[in-house]
């Protein structure tokens, strides 16, 4: 039995859409038919939802969010655990998913197990939805027997990751609103409010204030070329992506954002945590030590790092320690290798990957919610600079006025 995608006209005439479970096209027709409903087309849900992530891939959007994904891998963990078997389980969640794609994505899914593909293979037909590094414990779990702790330990790192992602656009809207309205009030100004005070002024024929000179000339562009500012900048932001689509402008771009002051701190702080993150969840779901550096490396979003790793992988495959290895990498804190060659001397590597990722994540969490919270002030101070000089500037000529009338 397969999961198909239709398009339906009801008695009223409307168009309905949706997904149900059936061994044939034909079938599926069947069954809109005897629910008083005319097919107007009825496709398999994998090729469907495969589409859908072609075009989520050209968009660069991910098929499923994390919240999305932390709540289906919960429900997954919960039902195995209980003992009910995966198709059921699969069937379970997707009748009960209010979300379309959600259950599009799913029936899809059971589709595949139906016919006999691994769990592994069949979240594979939907890489967009489910990464790499999802569908690599996925499979782990499946060789060792424990699918349902594996998917526990998923719905934790991906609940933790909502969580922290939630935090920071909380942390991230007010300032962004102040933003907004700062941008919106100086406009305002410059356009309408300052070239009718200088006018006043610059009828007298004197030479005004170095100050007010350079507020005329400002308020003067934006009022005759502002228009041009926002499809710049959008032309800008297009041409960047594309110089970042380009592999080697963009290996060179990620090897010096890791030497940044201040940025390159928190890049580097969230690869190693991202990447000794991955390491515990794959080498505490028995996957041996080599592989999973190779598919930890694969997740990473930094070119120059991943390839940095990629030899580390290759040193550890020689035989040499996970210490050294990271070591010779250069981007990762000392007290992380520290813990994780206490981890190795111990035997003990799993249980010291886990802190050392819970470590790093603490450090970063707090240094992102300290910059945030650095932000408001910062933008206030910046706003008042603003108005302080737009004042200033229109003060000048009027305090030296019987100057400017001589």
């Amino acid at each position: 039995m397969g999961a198909f995608e239709y398009t339906a006209l009801n008695n009223g005439g409307r168009k309905n859409r949706g997904t149900l479970e059936a061994d044939s096209a034909k079938a599926a027709r069947q069954q809109l038919r005897a629910k008083g409903l005319i097919p107007l087309e009825v496709t398999p849900a994998v090729e469907s939802t495969a589409a859908t992530s072609s075009g989520n891939l050209l968009s660069g959007s991910p098929g499923l969010g994390i919240k999305a994904l932390a709540l289906l891998t919960r429900q997954i963990a919960t039902l195995l655990r209980a003992g009910i078997p995966l198709e059921e389980t699969l069937g379970a969640i997707a009748n009960q998913s209010r979300n379309q794609k959600v259950r599009r994505i799913v029936l899809a899914v059971r589709a595949k197990v139906l016919e006999g593909h691994s769990f592994a293979q069949a979240l594979g037909s939907f890489p967009r939805a489910f990464p790499k590094l999802y569908r690599a414990t996925v499979e782990a779990g499946e060789h060792s027997g424990h699918l349902d702790d594996v998917l526990e330990r998923l719905g934790d790192y991906t609940e933790n990751q909502q969580v922290f992602r939630q935090k920071v656009q909380l942390a991230l809207i007010y300032p962004l609103v102040l933003v907004v309205i700062c941008v919106l009030v100086v406009t305002g100004l410059m356009v309408y409010v300052v070239p009718d005070v200088i006018e006043v002024f610059t009828g007298t024929g004197q030479q005004l204030p170095l100050a007010t000179r350079i507020l005329v000339s400002i308020s003067d562009f934006i009022s005759a070329w502002g228009w041009i500012i926002p499809p710049a900048i959008v032309l800008l932001v297009v041409c960047w992506i594309l110089l970042l689509r380009q592999p080697g402008f963009r290996y060179r771009f990620h090897h010096r954002l890791l030497d940044m002051p201040v940025i390159g701190w928190l890049v580097r702080g969230g690869q190693s945590a991202r990447y000794v993150g991955t390491l515990a969840i794959l080498t505490g779901s028995s996957v041996p030590l080599v592989q999973a550096m190779g598919i930890a490396s694969g997740v990473m979003g930094n070119d120059y790092l991943k390839e940095r790793l990629q030899v580390a992988q290759k040193f550890v495959r020689e035989g040499g320690s996970l210490r050294r290895a990271l070591e010779d990498v250069e981007y990762f804190p000392p007290m992380m290798t520290y813990m994780i060659a206490s981890g190795e001397s111990s035997g003990t590597l799993d249980q010291m990957l886990v802190r050392a990722a819970e470590n790093q994540e603490r450090d970063l969490q707090g240094a992102v919610t300290a910059f945030v919270s650095l932000f408001e002030p910062i933008m206030l101070l910046v706003m008042a600079g603003i108005v302080l000089f737009i004042v200033m500037a229109i003060m000048m000529p009027i305090m030296s006025m019987n100057q400017l009338v001589v």
